[in-house]
């Protein structure tokens, strides 16, 4: 499945419905009077968030979307049926963005909350509704007002707990697949992440939800490579595991390392402060410690937030699951 993270549709919703010029005609009734009924409303646009969803693949083929007008007024006082909603879900997680003036509208997280994007059409009163003392046959009554087109930017953000960072290759599938029942694809070569994939991790009778995200080159903040589609979806995060492949030499690894820092910090100071941890991966294979600690003392690294980690053997995973645990503890109780 693909994965679409950006869509622009279009929503109108649905007319009112005219109201009814009519005046009672019925026999052994000497005084007919007006009896025409009033329109019924036309129905609006909706977007719900779905749980089950977790794209905006949909998007893709269909970008237009109509509400049903209301029903026209009847005599005999019978008022038009109103329209139903149309009601179109989205995944958590999706920001809402008129395409035309740049206003954000909302930001949909919980499931099965609702957002009225279009508002559907007054339906017009019917003659009886214009009845007075002064005039008690009116021969007027009103057109259904008219429903509310607009377009819409839908962005998908995703909505985990904890990111998975670093270059292309460093091992984020591979730890992904290892803490959680996720199946992100592995091979030995870059990008085989080419979308965002979402793990649930159990660990000490809690639950995280962790996203493996694609991997970062230079120039991502500008759009290179897979760019925006992977800073986009670390911003809901509330911490990240920036990994490296300590299978490289030391300046490898410090290059690699401030590649992806310098990345965050020209796309904004938030997502460079978010709290991070550093793994060093691959520590399985021969010279990988030997690497991992002269990389170290290069980088300078705050204390306390390092892991050497195999995905292969398991050898760090407990401890960096912990480190994890309190990543989002400590945002929950800085919220």
């Amino acid at each position: 499945m693909h994965f679409i993270d950006e869509a622009t549709i279009t929503v109108r919703s649905g007319d009112g419905g005219r109201g009814c010029v009519s005046f009672r005609r019925e026999k052994f009734v000497p005084r007919g009077g007006p009896d025409g009924g009033n329109g019924g409303n036309g129905g609006s646009v909706v977007l719900e968030v779905s749980p089950s969803l977790s794209t905006l693949l949909d998007f893709r083929y269909r970008n237009l979307f109509k509400a049903a007008r209301g029903q026209h007024g009847m005599g005999k006082n019978m008022h038009g049926k109103g329209a139903p909603d149309r009601r179109i879900a989205v995944p958590p997680g999706t920001i809402v963005t008129d395409a035309d003036t740049g206003e954000v509208l909302a930001d949909l997280t919980r499931p099965g909350e609702t957002l009225r994007v279009a508002k559907g059409g007054r339906g017009g009163r019917g003659n009886t509704a214009f009845t007075s003392s002064v005039n008690q046959a009116p021969d007027q009554a009103e057109p259904g007002r008219p429903g509310q087109e607009r377009r819409l930017r839908l962005e998908l953000k995703l909505i985990a707990e904890i990111g998975l960072i670093g270059l292309p290759n460093a091992g984020k599938s591979t730890l992904l697949s290892r803490i959680s029942r996720a199946h992100p694809k592995i091979a030995d070569y870059p990008f085989t992440t080419l979308s965002p994939v979402l793990g649930v991790v159990s660990h000490r009778d809690e639950e995280i939800v962790v996203a493996d995200l694609p991997g970062l080159i230079e120039g991502a903040h500008r759009g290179v490579g897979l760019g925006h589609r992977f800073l986009r979806h670390a911003e809901r995060t509330e911490g990240l595991i920036h990994l490296l492949d300590a299978s490289q030499d030391p300046d490898r690894i410090v290059a690699a390392y401030r590649t992806i820092r310098d990345e965050m910090e020209k796309f904004g100071p938030e997502l460079a402060a978010r709290p991070t941890l550093l793994a060093f991966t691959k520590m399985d294979l021969t010279g990988a410690r030997d690497n991992a600690e002269r990389a170290l003392a290069k980088i300078g690294h705050p204390a306390g937030k390092i892991h050497f980690i195999s995905a292969a053997t398991g050898e760090g995973i407990a401890p960096l699951l912990d480190g994890m645990l309190a990543l989002r503890k400590r945002q929950t109780n800085v919220a």
